[in-house]
């Protein structure tokens, strides 16, 4: 498992660094002439392993945070501003110019979300089109929506035309893991709504939103898409502070949610959108088929090393085929190949953070420590940038890769006898996002869907957990989640309903015919977009 490298395609080098000076504030690139901050891969381009220097990024704070807010406040201009009061097909033009720009930069993005987390090829590939492709079913659930609301509805001797309004400024964060695709699953349609927005980019694929910056400052209006870099609690605490804030979009962990939600004056009337932890199960019956669970599990645990937050955190398995499932998992485990991001068929990549070799070593130690066995051989080997998954059993309650979202390679396995153990154990989650069901009876797995039904979101029959496809729901109970996001959702959930009313008379219908004939209203409206 060596990880030193030298035969780097010639597409893939770091031959400039990126020492990104500039940022977005009010439609304007400004010169960053402060402290910076280096950014590093923890890959490594020369024969002995040191990480390598990929750039820089400015170091913001405090009076940088608050012109940025200042520029989406004036931008939304207390709901009078261009942006908001736009043209439903004004602003859908808007996205479009931006989308366009965005498709040029594919190879830069692409490689830089390589050498920034250390994601495969073929997974930064996906990760691009699939934002692209996210954009553009939004734009489309964008126009449906309007093509919906484009009507009267009368109850009562009352007219009401119902249609979606933007809620305000709103600070966006995104992951690291993600940091293109589920960045964007909150930036796009917050910004598509109507509203304005701050975003900072996440400590770790950070970088890979410079060749972004033009398209945005060209695409939307002054204020609209408000750029920073930095650290969250410099640069996202002061926002908050203000009490100005309507939206906190957050994809990330709990405790920063938290810490910044308190420090909001009003949270009565801060609206959450949160996708946060998870510690998804996967169940596996007596009855399940061992050859497509293992694979499942294979791809659910291990997926981009299972730093994703649908990521299958611990393998519950009857103790009927225990003993088969972790000989020949392990072997699936052992089996995989390790290598850079672009080299072919690579299923396991260097980690993006450099001491989560550490934290991973810490629970594989407090777990055999307190009685839990390394099944595969390879299990624990480490580098100077990854540490094989070691794949625990039997795993308890006591130990801390039971209780922790493990964010890494480390599988815990929880042997059963009866079906009510992971039940009980789900019910006293703090989590509640999704779990993997295998098995084939549907005399046991109908009360089980039953069941998991009200104590995650989404129930994967026969394979692991996954967020897509993005039009349908994604979101979780507890501690994992806080509004749904999706094409379709998260246009509902970064607005609000509201419309106009008036009552059945001469001098309203008149009025509003005049409204319609005269098109002076942006609001009140019935023509379709195609």
């Amino acid at each position: 498992m060596e990880t030193t490298q030298i035969n780097i395609p010639t597409q893939f080098r770091i031959d400039n660094t990126i020492h990104q000076k500039k940022y977005l504030i009010n439609g304007e690139m400004q010169e960053w002439t402060g402290n910076t901050t280096e950014v590093f891969s923890t890959i490594s381009s020369t024969e002995s392993y040191e990480p390598t220097l990929l750039g820089s990024i400015p170091d913001m704070g405090e009076p940088e945070a608050l012109r940025a807010l200042d520029a989406a406040l004036l931008a939304y201009n207390k709901g009078q501003g261009v942006w908001p009061t736009m043209h439903v097909r004004d602003r859908i033009d808007c996205m479009e110019k931006f989308v366009q720009q965005m498709e040029t930069k594919r190879d830069e993005i692409v490689k830089l979300l390589m050498w920034e987390i250390g994601k495969s090829l073929p997974d930064s590939q996906k990760e691009f089109d699939r934002t692209v492709e996210y954009i553009r079913d939004t734009i489309e659930e964008y126009k449906q929506l309007d093509r919906d609301a484009a009507k009267f509805q009368k109850f009562d001797g009352v007219y009401a035309h119902i249609k979606r309004g933007p809620l305000g400024v709103i600070l966006c964060l995104g992951p690291y893991n993600y940091p293109l695709n589920e960045t964007f699953a909150l930036l796009i349609p917050a910004i598509i709504m109507g509203n304005t927005t701050i975003f900072k980019p996440a400590k770790y694929g950070v970088l890979l939103i410079t060749p972004l910056l033009e398209a945005f400052q060209n695409s939307f209006p002054k204020g609209v898409v408000n750029i920073l870099f930095g650290r969250g609690r410099a640069v996202a605490a002061p926002i908050m502070q203000t009490g100005k804030i309507d939206v906190l979009a957050l994809i990330g962990n709990s405790k920063s949610a938290n810490a910044l939600q308190d420090q909001h004056p009003k949270s009565n009337r801060l609206r959450l959108v949160l996708g946060l932890e998870a510690k998804n199960p996967a169940i596996i019956l007596p009855d399940a088929d061992l050859d497509l669970t293992i694979n499942e599990c294979l791809a659910g645990t291990l997926s981009f090393n299972g730093q994703r937050c649908t990521a299958l955190k611990v393998i519950y398995v009857h103790e009927y085929i225990k003993e088969e499932f972790l000989r020949r998992f392990a072997e699936k485990v052992d089996s995989l190949k390790f290598g850079n991001p672009w080299d072919n068929g690579a299923k396991l990549t260097p980690l993006p953070e450099p001491d989560k070799p550490a934290y991973v070593q810490e629970l594989i130690d407090d777990a055999v420590q307190k009685g839990a066995k390394i099944w595969n051989k390879k299990g624990g080997q480490q580098t100077h940038n990854y540490i094989w998954p070691a794949v625990l059993h039997p795993v308890t309650k006591e130990m801390r890769v039971y209780k922790e979202e493990q964010f890494g390679p480390v599988i815990p396995v929880v042997s059963f006898s009866d079906i009510q153990e992971p039940l009980d154990d789900m019910a006293e989650s703090n989590y509640g996002q999704q779990v993997s069901l295998f098995g084939k009876d549907v005399y046991a797995l109908a009360p089980l869907i039953d069941t998991l039904v009200n104590l995650v979101c989404r129930v994967n029959l026969n394979s692991s957990c996954q967020r897509g496809p993005d039009v349908y729901p994604f979101t979780g109970r507890k501690d994992s989640a806080q509004s749904t996001l999706s094409v379709y959702d998260a246009l509902r959930s970064f607005s609000v309903r509201t419309f106009v009313a008036f009552k059945d008379s001469d001098l309203n219908n008149e009025t509003v015919e005049k409204l319609l004939d005269t098109k002076l209203s942006n609001f009140v409206s019935t023509d379709y977009i195609l």
